[in-house]
């Protein structure tokens, strides 16, 4: 019974106090990553279960620090509240909503740390007295699109909500039936018309809606004619869409404004590109739009924002409701678009240093030579549970952003003889690098597609590494 106790009691000693492990070098990484109070009540739970572990098993052997650290990173994984970590997208979507949509150019990310000192945010350095946070961004966006005046919120859905707020509180607005959109996260547009105050009134069918739908609607008196760019669908077929110019002049002779929602929105013709030609708000204002809303962080490149652009006396009203302080942009945002909107008055800046334009203007030569050099240097470390080649395979834009465009890429394929399996723990492996590589499994490859990789050295590390766990995994699964 002495010997029982003591066996116990030297066990339980062997394991390191938690102000110990909480000072170990291996959890330095975990605790930046986590936060130190997050680290320590998972670090205490997980002692304190060793502990009643070990007073149930006495004689087993205490688990060394290494072990430990992996518990305690287990169990704040488990959590399920994980913290942000940069990734390589490598997912063949270009601008993917889950990880983060348009990826800032350097400039962006140099403002974004300037403007976390104290700015001149609404302080005019000129008088000394309160400016107006949106004046920067407001100029750069009347410079590029030709408008009498611009402003911005925190997204697309929040600027439509300010907008129909503002001008058609308890009024109805006609919305062609084929426009009745569903954007991220289940949000629908009737939904965000219903809390902005407006009434919706649909017109027209799916597929057709004509100029006298619209006409009959103004006639009753409603408060706008609305377009709502349908940019995460197509339908093809039967269809008619009246022009926004013809749009335009039926709601101004009514005398009422003529306003669209782009989504998107590029502010330059990316069939340059090898995509399709996108409307862009330049051409929109100058076919007699009032108001032009679209996004500041998917085709155009910029951080997540709302950019509303027309006139000024709509402009200054919206600017006036109580709302907008509610969505306005914070100062980091501001900064980042400002830098962004900048680089589109200086062309070879513009696609030397967007990362958007970088990703699909990325010459597909150059990606077959980087996956052939990855494949021929990794297939053996995966070999002979998974082969590894270079594939041809497509690319997409993302984001709702032009749904059924193909744009050719490159991927590095893993294929497996045992169907989805090893695969699905390798796509598993991957997501838990270091700096985690987000793929895709489709017709039983798991591609990592190159058109968006910046880093190939970052990529290599990450696959020496998965190689060795893939390995290690499957040995311990075969035991």
């Amino acid at each position: 019974m002495h010997e029982r106790t003591s066996s116990k009691l030297l066990n339980l000693r062997e394991l390191p106090a938690l102000d110990q492990l909480l000072r170990s070098s291996g959890l330095a990484p975990t605790i930046l990553q986590w936060g130190r109070q997050r680290v320590k009540d998972a670090a205490t739970q997980t002692l304190q279960a060793l502990r009643a572990q070990l007073r149930d098993a006495p004689g087993s052997a205490a688990p060394d620090v290494v072990q430990l650290i992996a518990a305690v990173e287990n169990r704040l994984l488990a959590t399920g509240a994980l913290p942000q970590v940069p990734v390589l997208n490598l997912s063949g979507t270009l601008i993917h909503t889950n990880l983060g949509r348009a990826q800032l150019p350097a400039c962006a990310a140099r403002a974004v740390a300037d403007a976390a000192a104290a700015v001149s945010l609404e302080y005019d350095l000129r008088t000394g007295e309160r400016g107006d946070r949106d004046a920067e961004v407001a100029a750069l966006l009347c410079a590029l699109t030709s408008a009498e005046a611009a402003t911005a919120v925190n997204n697309t859905a929040a600027a439509l909500l300010l907008v129909l707020n503002t001008l058609a509180d308890a009024q109805r607005v006609p919305v062609a039936r084929g426009e009745l959109i569903e954007i991220g996260g289940s949000f629908r547009l009737p939904e965000i018309m219903a809390r902005s105050g407006a009434l919706l009134r649909e017109i027209g069918t799916t597929n057709r809606t004509h100029a006298n739908d619209y006409t009959r609607a103004l006639a009753e008196g409603d408060a706008m004619v609305l377009r709502v760019h349908a940019s995460n669908y197509e339908i093809k077929g039967f269809t008619h869409q009246e022009p926004d110019a013809v749009l335009a002049t039926l709601a101004h002779q009514h005398g009422r404004p003529y306003v669209v929602d782009l989504g998107s929105g590029a502010l330059i013709d990316l069939r340059h590109y090898g995509v399709a030609m996108e409307p862009m708000p330049q051409q929109v204002l100058a076919a007699g739009a009032d108001l032009v809303l679209f996004s500041g962080d998917k085709l155009l490149g910029g951080p997540q924002a709302g950019l509303i652009v027309g006139r000024a006396d709509l402009i200054q009203r919206i600017n006036a409701n109580p709302l907008k302080r509610a969505l306005r942009l914070d100062k980091l945002s501001l900064a980042a678009l400002a830098a962004v909107l900048k680089l589109y008055g200086d062309h070879d800046r513009l696609v030397n240093e967007l990362p958007l334009l970088r990703h699909l203007g990325r010459d597909i030569n150059a990606m077959k030579r980087t996956a052939h050099d990855l494949a021929d240097a990794f297939a053996r470390r995966f070999a002979p549970h998974l082969t590894l080649s270079a594939c041809d395979t497509q690319a997409q834009l993302g984001s709702g952003a032009q749904p059924t465009t193909q744009i050719p890429s490159v991927a590095l394929a893993f294929a497996s003889t045992d169907g989805a399996k090893r695969l699905t723990l390798l796509s598993r492996l991957l997501r838990e690098a270091s700096v985690p590589v987000i793929g895709r499994i489709q017709a039983q490859q798991l591609l990592l597609d190159l058109r968006t990789l910046d880093d190939v050295s970052a990529l290599q590390r990450a696959l020496a590494t998965v190689a060795d766990r893939f390995e290690r995994t499957l040995q311990l699964s075969a035991e």
